[in-house]
């Protein structure tokens, strides 16, 4: 789903590969590598990190029904949501305007008890909520048209990896255009696969605020 979706919208760092070899908490990676540094992200660019976050969900959704979904999604609704509340609270990306709200929130220890103090009335809480949740349910909405338009194409990937287990970017594409696989290529080399993670990392390191490439959930068809 993350992969689909990632080609379809607008200012996405392109596919370099996509596996569904496990990788530390990860049961499988969808892999992105910036054409280069970042040091500011545009409205455009995060509104489509939050539909491509959104992919795997809807492809469990659509392949498995929505009471079969599973907890897999559940770091990609989480960096979903900070996304979104990020772009109401600090960005001005929102229907609120270019207002930043509460940057932190500050702890104040009364005794045994923790309570949080924010700069903004309960009121304000309440429309910032309301923000965030418009944000993410729009761009669901966005990649759920997605993936339903081109749920042949998704397929064709989910069968291609459980054969190979890992892509690469030029092979994701020809699945997705309908386009046949040379079958004499070789499968991407999982220490090949593991150093342009390392590279990737170090890039993304660099940025203020990240945008992590998506971790797909624990099936092939939501890669």
């Amino acid at each position: 789903g993350h992969t689909l979706v990632s080609l379809k919208v607008p200012s996405a760092d392109p596919i370099h590969k996509v596996t569904i070899i496990p990788r530390g908490m990860a049961l499988g990676v969808t892999q992105q590598l910036p054409e280069g540094d970042r040091h500011s992200y545009t409205k455009e660019y995060l509104l489509s990190q939050i539909a491509i976050l959104m992919g795997g969900r809807i492809a469990e959704e659509v392949f498995f029904g929505e009471d079969r979904i599973t907890t897999g999604a559940s770091n990609d609704i989480e960096r979903a949501t900070e996304i979104a509340r990020a772009m109401v609270c600090e960005y001005g990306m929102s229907d609120l305007g270019p207002l930043a709200f509460g940057k932190k929130e500050e702890q104040i220890f009364l005794g045994k008890e923790i309570t949080q103090h924010r700069n903004y009335s309960e009121d304000t809480a309440i429309k910032i909520d309301q923000e965030v949740r418009k944000i993410v349910s729009q761009q669901y909405e966005r990649a759920k048209k997605i993936i339903l338009e081109n749920r042949e194409a998704l397929e064709r990937l989910a069968e291609e990896l459980i054969k190979r287990e890992t892509l690469d970017g030029v092979q994701v594409r020809r699945l997705i255009a309908g386009l046949p696989l040379d079958e004499e290529d070789e499968k991407v080399s999982d220490s090949d696969t593991g150093g342009s993670i390392k590279e990737e990392n170090k890039s993304l390191g660099r940025l203020k605020k990240p945008i992590i490439p998506p971790i797909t959930p624990n099936n092939p068809a939501t890669a």
